[in-house]
């Protein structure tokens, strides 16, 4: 029985995928729970209004209200070890997905839309051509030893 690795291994960047991505939500929420227009997936910022086109206008502070409903352009994220493995292992679907993300913001595309819908897909692409590449060496390998 011969192994699928060109099968196998999109699932599996797509299973860490989905994992980082909960993960991420849960961080996002910890920041609070009014809108923000920064999403962070991991330690990437994701912009939802690239162009301002609804800029939100933070309500006034109230003497001794500790929050004010204010929006962190930056914070400081972590990346924890699957996500460190997955975006090393998955560098040119993550850079060619920086590349679309980045343009398709420029035409005012939320940039949280489209990373979430064409990073799936380039990641996907990707583990499977690499698995392709493995089930055919391990084809010709098997042969040579036949």
């Amino acid at each position: 029985m011969r192994t699928r690795w060109r099968f196998i291994l999109p699932v599996l960047a797509l299973v860490a995928f989905a994992a980082v991505s909960c993960a991420s939500v849960s961080t996002n929420r910890s920041l609070g729970t009014t809108p923000r227009r920064y999403y962070w997936w991991s330690s990437i910022r994701l912009d939802s209004d690239p162009l301002n086109k609804n800029p939100r206008v933070p309500p006034a502070c109230k003497f001794g209200q500790e929050d004010c409903g204010w929006d962190p352009q930056f914070i400081w994220v972590e990346p924890g070890y699957l996500t460190k493995s997955l975006i090393a292992l998955a560098l040119p679907a993550f850079a060619l997905g920086a590349i679309c993300v980045s343009g398709l913001g420029h035409l005012g595309v939320s940039e949280v839309r489209s990373f979430m819908l064409l990073m799936p897909i380039f990641m996907f692409a990707w583990f499977y051509f690499i698995g392709w590449v493995v089930d055919r060496w391990m084809r010709k390998r098997c042969e040579r030893t036949a």
